[in-house]
């Protein structure tokens, strides 16, 4: 068994969405050879571990996240050779590859679904979750996460399956003792060909409460909420021990599991090594603050007391028991500087700002493709450039209810999934550089501005400030270790915290608005005469009689007794 040693909590993450990296054979979709001929520019970067979004067989309902077949590689992205290069290449610039474990469904095309639903005696019958109709109607009155029931009629057995998302993605039956083995064959499967670790895909939902009861269902919605019963359900500690002790507990890997609703408390249960689960989790919540009342397409305006509420909450509950994450993007959520910074005149400031408020904290960082050169939300004119199931589902519900287009393109601008998956912008070349073909989803217009090239040729780039932000994380062991303790919580623009260990301490400062703030110098006055900036996102450092932190103006002071 190879010792722990937690390599991955000095680590930074970058994820990579593969349709929209790079393309190396023109057809307009990111594939493998792309991302190996981009690996030196990830190691430029300074990350450690590159998180590959679904690379697998699938007919791609959901954008690969509906496998076909766990161990072949997707035909628009390459082969198993070209994986395996892949793999080779990013161990030569000490880079690992984590890979996304997407275990509560399959593709309905899965051979194990196939059968599954051939008859109710078939050998692989058990593999999913079956229930008889009632009165007519299905199991129970629970929506999919992607509108619409989360039941499927299945005429060859006269009976319903469940799918918490598209209905092409049938969930898996974990208490199925045979389901869960073939599960662990498949990820020692790649474990041996050497990749680094799982990013597993909303794994607190394979655990569903016996019976699957009715949710809660308010008067204007059609389903209920299902939610208390499949998230963080009655099993899910057994069975992410179990996938431990008979697989992860066998490397040395990153693991990280997706856990939509689950508390600080529960990340603790989750992400303490004595329990032997998974490394750390990605939180929802702090994604959420900007939502209103009926979910993440009613649009409400950030609260900075809310947000630092909320992860000042995350960084001391798992101090010393647990371990945190750290994103503002991936591939389901808007651009950060889009949507808590200013993608206009202060892009730049607001981009760095974002960066190191976020990278100062304890846990492990992840950037998404494109983060690191301020890449910002796309407003595309007509619904039918969008791609996303999600977001074209909600559209034509919404006009079905009578909403106003307007008001609908507004949320999408706003929230919708392909803000994050546009290509990435490598140059001003057409299509950003990305392709040299039609690309599968339109480059954001802004390609010219916004790109790769521009960045690479600034010292006073988000790029290079993201590179610092990350040689950081490795030489100052306060950002590892130190305490958190959250200033100024009430208020309405300043995020400020400071990190402490006994050795070192680390003030950060970060002004989340358009507004200059005026502080007084006391506030600073022990960090401006015994420490030094390492961090910030103007050219010039401007300490006065008074203290003025600039629009989205970021700084870091540290100091350190050895010095």
């Amino acid at each position: 068994m190879t010792k722990e040693t937690n390599w991955w909590k000095k680590s930074v993450v970058y994820q990579v969405y593969p349709r929209s990296f790079y393309d190396s054979n023109g057809d307009g979709i990111g594939d493998l050879q792309g991302i190996i001929s981009k690996l030196d520019y990830l190691a430029e970067l300074g990350v450690d571990v590159i998180w590959l979004s679904p690379v697998y067989d699938s007919p791609n309902d959901d954008n690969g996240y509906d496998i076909r077949d766990y161990q072949n590689i997707m035909d628009e992205f390459g082969t198993m050779a070209d994986f395996d290069e892949l793999l080779e290449a990013a161990k030569e610039r000490n880079l690992k590859i984590i890979m996304d474990l997407v275990v509560n469904h399959t593709s309905d095309e899965h051979a194990w679904f196939v059968e599954s639903k051939s008859s109710v005696d078939n050998p692989k019958r058990d593999y999913y979750i079956w229930a008889p109709g009632k009165n007519g109607q299905p199991p129970n009155n629970w929506g999919s996460v992607f509108g619409g029931s989360a039941w499927q009629w299945n005429e060859e057995t006269q009976d319903y399956y469940l799918h918490l998302f598209s209905k092409k993605q049938p969930d898996l039956n974990w208490e199925h003792e045979e389901l869960r083995q073939s599960v662990y064959d498949m990820m020692r499967f790649w474990l041996d060909k050497g990749i680094g670790g799982f990013r597993m895909d909303v794994i607190n939902f394979i655990s569903k409460v016996p019976g699957l009861p009715d949710g809660d269902k308010k008067e204007d919605q059609a389903f209920g909420d299902g939610s208390p019963y499949f998230m963080n359900g009655p099993k899910i500690h057994d069975f992410l021990h179990e996938m431990n002790q008979e697989v992860l507990s066998h490397y040395d890997v990153l693991t990280v599991g997706e856990m939509p609703g689950a508390s600080p408390k529960e990340a603790i249960d989750y992400t303490n090594p004595e329990n032997k689960e998974v490394n750390m989790i990605f939180t929802f919540e702090h994604m959420d603050l900007d939502s209103g009342q009926n979910g993440k397409w009613d649009l409400k305006q950030l609260d900075l007391i809310d947000l630092k509420e909320n992860l000042e909450k995350w960084q001391t509950s798992l101090q010393g028991k647990g371990w945190n994450s750290l994103y503002w993007n991936n591939h389901d959520q808007p651009r950060i500087v889009s949507r808590f910074g200013d993608d206009g005149e202060y892009r730049v400031q607001s981009a760095k700002m974002l960066g190191t408020c976020l990278h100062m904290m304890q846990g492990t960082p992840y950037i998404y493709q494109g983060e690191e050169i301020g890449m910002t939300n796309v407003a595309f004119e007509t619904i039918d450039q969008y791609k996303d199931l999600e977001t074209l589902n909600m559209y034509n519900e919404k006009i079905e209810q009578g909403v106003d287009h307007n008001t609908i393109m507004q949320s999408i601008y706003t929230k919708g999934r392909d803000n994050a998956r546009t290509p990435m912008q490598w140059s001003s070349e057409k299509n950003g550089g990305f392709t040299t073909g039609t690309p599968w989803i339109e480059v954001n217009p802004k390609y010219t501005e916004i790109n790769v090239e521009n960045d690479l040729q600034s010292e006073q780039s988000i790029f290079a400030h993201y590179q610092q932000l990350i040689s950081l994380r490795k030489q100052l062991d306060v950002i590892t270790n130190g305490d958190f303790n959250l200033l100024f919580k009430d208020h309405p623009q300043l995020f400020a915290y400071e990190r402490k260990t006994e050795a070192e301490s680390l003030l950060v400062l970060c002004n989340f608005s358009k507004k200059e703030i005026l502080l007084e110098k006391d506030v600073v006055k022990n960090y401006s005469t015994n420490s030094k900036v390492i961090v910030r996102n103007y050219s010039s450092v401007e300490l006065l009689n008074d203290f003025v932190l600039r629009p989205y103006e970021a700084l870091v002071f540290y100091s350190s007794k050895s010095e």
